[in-house]
């Protein structure tokens, strides 16, 4: 069964950093891409950066230029690296994977997605 469990959430003040890891298992398919989505109370859950299955990236604009997302597939594991943290930035964070997968990847729909974590929260403060 696959398994996604993030870590690195926590509270930061504005402009600060931080960085998120979503370690994946329970699977063995060598074909699989991988995303980071975002959800903020009373919103719905958007992307913000997805890999491709070649390492590409790809960023939502809210994002693009302050949040860095890389994988080590040897260890199964998905990053984002989040600087210049805004209060607008406050949310949960989920890791999504599409597992296997049939396609390139890098999509920001969470509908091209299968397997879920149960999400950490950051909290950006003013």
């Amino acid at each position: 069964q696959v398994q996604l469990l993030e870590s690195g959430g926590g509270s930061v003040q504005s402009g600060g950093s931080l960085r998120l890891s979503c370690a994946a298992s329970g699977y063995t398919y060598s074909s699989f891409y991988m995303g980071w989505f975002r959800q903020a109370p009373g919103k719905e859950r958007e992307g913000v950066a997805a890999i491709r299955r070649d390492g590409s990236t790809n960023y939502s604009d809210s994002v693009k230029g302050r949040f860095t997302i890389s994988q080590d597939n040897a260890k199964k594991t998905l990053y984002l690296q989040m600087n210049s943290l805004k209060p607008e930035d406050t949310a949960v964070y989920y890791c999504a994977a599409r597992i296997p997968a049939y396609s390139s990847g890098g999509y920001l729909g969470a509908v091209m997605y299968n397997y879920w974590g149960q999400g950490t929260q950051v909290t950006v403060s003013s």
